[in-house]
């Protein structure tokens, strides 16, 4: 299981950045539609795990060096290459979102102006790009079941301490801004756009694997962690969505109402769980454009890290609610190459078994 375990935490830890560990995505595609927001949650649960799954034992088949491999194999030459520009660039657009969001958190923990908080947070992760990036991300990826066991616990906090009656909460939801036109929308969109990036973790984990087997079972096993964790949150923030609807960090705000203490520790948590996510969007962008170690490529790693730094400054929440969607509607293709991808080779094992 040592393997399965592996890619079930890289899954985890990739799709798990500042939208996520902190509340906002979250709260935009699912709290804000109330009750039929849970139901999208459960959507999502079950698309993510069969997508980690099929994209995990294709690695596996294929046994993927990098992200091209399954996208070539799921999409084709032509449309592989327009794929592969998208998934590029979507590494990119995270690292702005995670810049932002390192300078929101600052900003509403510890009174620091979100401006320089980015600055700070850009120059940390440029300079872990330019050096030994993969230390680093192992490092800081071990924090990663310590946030899920502090999101947990303050997100049943929130929801045993609710003041609103059920129908209640569902009625303010229907006054707020959701990321998308419909919950069922929402749940797609969700899981549409990050597994946009969790395509490259995946097939490289599992083309890793010892077997496909392990492989599988670490896609589903990441997939159901993220699908249980995001039910549970998503409830939580719900409970409390009259207090939390318009902060950038609705889970730092809970965590921060349950103890001083415990929000501190939640704040380093995901405060660490953006520099990982950065770090390795940042470094994947790069490493595509440039060959990775060189000094063009820390050269260009800075320039990246400038024009992320730029784009941040048009806010944490403007982002979540503006870069995510549009990604995620690019990211339908994406999931419906893997859908006939994994039919295509379930009905080529059954050929091969009958003859």
């Amino acid at each position: 299981m040592k393997d399965s375990v592996k890619i079930a935490g890289a899954f985890v830890g990739v799709i798990v950045g500042a939208g996520f560990a902190s509340g906002r995505e979250l709260l935009l595609m699912f709290a804000n539609f109330g009750v039929w927001g849970l139901l999208g949650a459960v959507v999502s649960a079950a698309l993510f795990t069969f997508l980690g799954m099929a994209l995990a034992g294709m690695g596996s088949r294929l046994r993927a060096q990098s992200h091209k491999d399954v996208v070539y194999a799921l999409c084709g030459r032509h449309l592989g290459a327009g794929v592969d520009i998208m998934i590029t660039f979507f590494m990119f657009a995270v690292t702005v979102v995670m810049l932002a969001g390192g300078g929101a958190l600052l900003e509403q923990q510890f009174a620091i102006p979100a401006l320089y908080g980015s600055v700070a947070v850009t120059v940390i992760v440029v300079t872990i790009v330019c050096l030994d990036v993969h230390k680093v991300i192992g490092l800081i990826g071990a924090v990663t079941p310590f946030l899920i066991l502090t999101a947990v616990a303050v997100a049943l906090y929130g929801v045993a301490t609710r003041d609103l009656s059920l129908s209640a909460l569902n009625q303010l939801a229907s006054q707020q801004e959701a990321g998308a036109s419909h919950w069922l929308l929402g749940a797609l969109l969700y899981v549409s756009y990050n597994i946009v990036a969790g395509v490259p973790i995946l097939a490289i984990m599992g083309g890793a694997a010892k077997s496909e087997k392990q492989a599988v079972w670490g896609g589903l096993l990441g997939g159901g962690l993220l699908g249980l964790l995001m039910l549970v949150m998503s409830l939580g923030l719900l409970s409390r969505l009259d207090s939390v609807a318009d902060l950038p960090m609705p889970m730092l705000s809970i965590a921060t109402e349950v103890s001083p203490i415990l929000g501190l520790i939640m704040a380093v948590i995901i405060l660490l769980m953006i520099l990982n996510t950065a770090v390795g969007t940042l470094y994947s962008f790069s490493a595509r454009l440039l060959p990775a170690g060189t000094r063009q490529f820390r050269i260009g790693t800075a320039v990246a890290g400038v024009l992320a730094f730029v784009g941040s400054l048009v806010g944490f929440i403007s982002l979540v609610g503006q870069v995510y969607p549009l990604f995620g509607y690019l990211g339908f293709f994406l999931i419906a190459a893997v859908v006939v991808g994994w039919l295509r080779a379930g009905r080529l094992a059954e050929k091969v078994s009958c003859t």
